[in-house]
C-alpha cells in the first residue's frame, strides 16, 4: 500500500489499523500513512518496540512449530491474525504436518482482503473475517467448521491480540470460551504486552497510542496468566517473547522487554481409581473368565 494502491472495498485509509501498524513494525509495506505516524508517536517514546514486534513474530513461529512437530496439533485457529507477512502459520505448521489446517481470523477488511489472496488455491487454510469480541459468530462461520473439528485437539493462537480487548468487552471470558469447546490435549498460545518492567512508560504509550485512535491495554504477568485458567503451562512457562524456546541461547535485557509469551495445554480428564466395588462391566454385558 504505502498509500500508492487504492484501499480495498470496506477500509478507510485515513483511520489507523492495529494490524498495519504492526505489519509497519515488522518491516512491511501494507501499511498507510496514518498507520505510519501512530507508529512512529510510539517508537519515539519506546525505540524497541520494532524489535519487540520481531520478537512476538518469532515466538509466534517456534511456538507454531512446536505443537506440530512436538505436540502433534494438525489443525490451528488463528485469532487476531494481521497482515500476512513471512512463515505464516500455514506454512510453519505444514513443513512438519502437510496436511495440517489452519483457520485466520480478523476483523480489519485490508487483513481478509489480503488473506483471501494468500490462500486462495490451499485447500486446508482458509481466512474468514470475524471479530475476537463476538467470538460465538467466530465459531460458528462455516469457514471455520468446514476445517476445524473441536472434538480433536486444535492449537488456538491468540499473539499480540488480547491487548486490544479492554476489560470493559470480557476478554477473559471470550479466552474462558475457547477454552471450553477445545478439547482435552489441545494448545492455547498467547503474547500480550506487560507493563510489568515499566509501568509509566507503558501508561504514557498507552495514552498516545489511544489519543491516535489505535487504543490497546497492557497487562500485567499474573493478569496475562488468568487466560490460561485451568490449562497446564508447556516449558518455561509465561515468559518474555525471546525467551519462550529461543533454539539459542539469547541475551535478553528484561528492561527492554514489552511482550510476555506463554503455550498452555488442556489436561485430559483424570479418572478417579476404582476400588474392587467398581469393577463391573462398562458395557452392561455379562463377562466370562473363561
Amino acid at each position: 500500500m504505502s498509500g500508492q494502491q487504492p484501499a480495498p472495498a470496506g477500509v478507510d485509509p485515513n483511520v489507523p489499523s492495529s494490524a498495519r501498524i504492526y505489519d509497519y513494525a515488522l518491516g512491511g509495506k501494507d501499511n498507510y500513512a496514518v498507520d505510519r505516524a501512530v507508529a512512529e508517536k510510539v517508537f519515539a517514546l519506546a525505540p524497541e518496540m520494532p524489535v519487540m514486534a520481531r520478537r512476538n513474530r518469532e515466538f509466534l513461529g517456534r511456538a507454531v512449530r512446536y505443537l506440530a512437530a512436538e505436540a502433534g496439533i494438525r489443525q490451528f485457529l488463528d485469532i487476531g491474525s494481521g497482515l500476512p507477512t513471512q512463515w505464516n502459520v500455514h506454512q510453519v505448521a505444514m513443513e512438519t504436518a502437510p496436511e495440517a489446517r489452519v483457520v485466520y481470523v480478523d476483523y480489519d477488511p485490508s487483513v481478509v482482503t489480503h488473506g483471501d489472496a494468500l490462500v486462495a488455491t490451499t485447500d486446508n487454510v482458509a481466512f474468514i473475517r470475524g471479530d475476537l469480541r463476538e467470538i460465538d459468530d467466530v465459531l460458528g462461520h462455516p469457514g471455520l467448521r468446514r476445517l476445524i473439528d473441536f472434538d480433536q485437539p486444535v492449537a488456538v493462537l491468540l499473539v499480540a491480540v488480547l491487548h486490544f480487548v479492554p476489560d470493559a468487552e470480557d476478554p477473559h471470558g471470550t479466552v474462558s470460551r475457547l477454552r471450553e469447546i477445545m478439547a482435552p490435549g489441545s494448545h492455547l498460545a498467547i503474547s500480550h504486552v506487560t507493563p510489568d518492567p515499566h509501568p509509566e512508560e507503558t501508561a504514557e504509550l498507552v495514552e498516545v497510542s489511544t489519543r491516535a485512535g489505535a487504543p490497546w491495554v497492557a497487562r500485567s504477568h499474573a493478569e496475562v496468566m488468568e487466560f490460561f485458567g485451568g490449562f497446564d503451562l508447556v516449558e518455561p512457562g509465561l515468559v518474555t517473547a525471546p525467551e519462550w524456546r529461543p533454539g539459542i541461547t539469547r541475551k535478553v535485557n528484561p528492561e527492554k522487554m514489552w511482550v510476555l509469551a506463554g503455550v498452555g495445554r488442556k489436561p485430559c480428564p483424570v479418572r478417579a481409581p476404582e476400588t474392587p466395588g467398581d469393577r463391573r462391566p462398562r458395557s452392561g454385558l455379562r463377562t466370562s473368565r473363561g
